[in-house]
């Protein structure tokens, strides 16, 4: 069942809703920049995810494929979320960071099931052969 959350950057500045279904799943991904950043994600349609405040506050880095906005907080450095549009994708996405989830319990948190995608060889279909690191 979804459950709204509100969540942030850590300064505040940028400001979000995102209506999850932590039943559905999470995602973890070994790809250079979710690797780096031990991003923990939950992937929710456009409708899901509502910009609060700080529009003007975020970033856009983009790598690859370039198919994902990576969208970060330009005074802070927190990426709440990443957005591939329409036009990457066959209905488009928001990546949720459930670290910039503001008012979610750790005992929700740990009950999420996890999948793993192999980001780094472009497999997202499976998990890559080793993610305790992740």
């Amino acid at each position: 069942m979804k459950k709204t959350y509100k969540g942030s950057c850590h300064c505040g500045k940028v400001r979000f809703e995102a209506d999850l279904d932590l039943s559905k799943g999470t995602v973890k991904c070994n790809c250079s920049i979710c690797a780096k950043q031990r991003a923990w994600l939950a992937a929710v349609s456009p409708s899901d995810v509502r910009l609060l405040a700080g529009e003007s506050e975020l970033a856009d880095y983009q790598f690859g494929a370039r198919r994902i906005h990576h969208r970060f907080c330009r005074t802070c450095g927190v990426r709440p979320f990443g957005q591939a549009s329409v036009e990457d994708t066959a209905s488009g996405f928001y990546a949720v960071n459930l670290g910039a989830l503001d008012d979610i319990d750790p005992a929700e948190l740990a009950k999420a099931a996890v999948m793993y995608v192999d980001g780094r060889h472009d497999n997202f279909e499976a998990p890559p052969a080793v993610t305790g690191h992740l």
